[in-house]
């Protein structure tokens, strides 16, 4: 007598491998946050995909409700969610959000997190200080709340990995940044990569080796934080152009700073290339008096209220890499080629 696996083989119009492969890989399904949807829909439109059904609420007493509008069992669910805005909302309306995938039985919940919140507060900044390390705890709260797995971009710290259990894929703007600077900048070969502190230094002499040119880096001393003392150049940029690279920028003391000083010695122009635009409080009109050719920043964060105040603000679209991160993803395929190419 024939067994029951015989029969479901036979039956099987596929074939028994081929049916088995067919189900490999569950479906995907990808759900925006409030904190960003123009990216969001720019991944879905990149992947060939819809935006998730999903209705995000205050009640009046401010609780933050969030309803999956569509069936995520088995399901590969990536939710895409900046640190940036109204950034403990966001972080909660994800928290939420992950949450509610991973009870309604989703096989797998990745956290696509282009700007990670609370990445500045990543370790203790004096000996015997009682500041909290927010990083660890942000990364607590999103394995708690039930993510399998995080994409973000240009961690401020990239040690911040470790702060988790489960995989992290730290991707990168360089390889975008290189093509910006190629394509927009004449002069590319006779300029100057510059970080405005020490701790950018390995991202700076990183792309100067890719280009082939020069790096400088400012050495600045804090009295406190968001105020800058004063900054000492280490490098020449006389009659060059230089490129100021940072990870981010919040109220852009450091680099208005850092742009005068390498214009007072000897640099022709002066861009700045940042992967976060936070631009809080007088960020803008700092940048509008500074003396800046452009300030770039990838859209890991909305710009276009900015860009409508500040006419020296450009954008680089990442999209396509968070896009193609959550494809190789989703596919059981290697994410490291990101790190030196833009995906066309």
């Amino acid at each position: 007598m024939r067994d029951v696996w015989d029969i479901m083989v036979d039956s099987c119009p596929l074939g028994l491998n081929d049916a088995l492969d067919s189900n490999k890989m569950p479906n995907i399904k990808i759900f925006s946050g409030s904190s960003h949807p123009d990216l969001s829909q720019k991944i879905a439109d990149r992947l060939g995909l819809e935006l998730g059904k999903v209705v995000t609420k205050k009640f009046s007493n401010q609780e933050t409700c969030v309803e999956i509008g569509e069936s995520v069992r088995g399901e590969d669910v990536y939710i895409v969610q900046s640190g940036c805005g109204e950034i403990n909302d966001n972080l909660m309306e994800l928290l939420i959000m992950i949450n509610a995938c991973k009870i309604a039985s989703a096989s797998r919940v990745t956290a696509v997190i282009p700007c990670f919140p609370y990445a500045r507060q990543d370790k203790k900044d004096k000996v015997g200080s009682r500041a909290p390390i927010s990083a660890k705890l942000v990364a607590n709260m999103l394995s708690v709340s039930g993510a399998d797995h995080i994409i973000t971009m240009d961690l401020h710290a990239s040690q911040i990995q470790g702060f988790f259990d489960i995989p992290v894929d730290n991707l990168y703007a360089e390889p975008a940044v290189l093509k910006w600077i190629k394509e927009n900048i004449p002069e590319w070969k006779n300029c100057t990569i510059v970080s405005p502190d020490a701790g950018g230094a390995k991202r700076v002499t990183s792309i100067a080796d890719r280009l082939n040119v020069d790096f400088a880096l400012i050495h600045k001393e804090r009295k406190k934080a968001n105020e800058v003392d004063r900054m000492v150049l280490v490098g020449d940029v006389t009659d060059r152009v230089a490129i100021l690279v940072d990870d981010m920028a919040d109220t852009c003391g450091t680099i208005c700073h850092a742009a005068d000083k390498l214009i007072s010695a000897g640099a022709t122009k002066v861009y700045a290339i940042l992967t976060h635009g936070i631009f809080s409080g007088p960020a803008i009109s700092r940048i509008n008096n500074a003396c800046f050719e452009a300030v770039v920043v990838t859209n890991t964060i909305p710009q276009e209220e900015k860009m409508k105040h500040c006419p020296k603000i450009q954008v680089i679209d990442i999209s396509m890499i968070l896009a193609e991160a959550i494809r190789r993803t989703h596919n059981g395929e290697s994410v490291s080629y990101l790190f030196s190419h833009v995906p066309l």
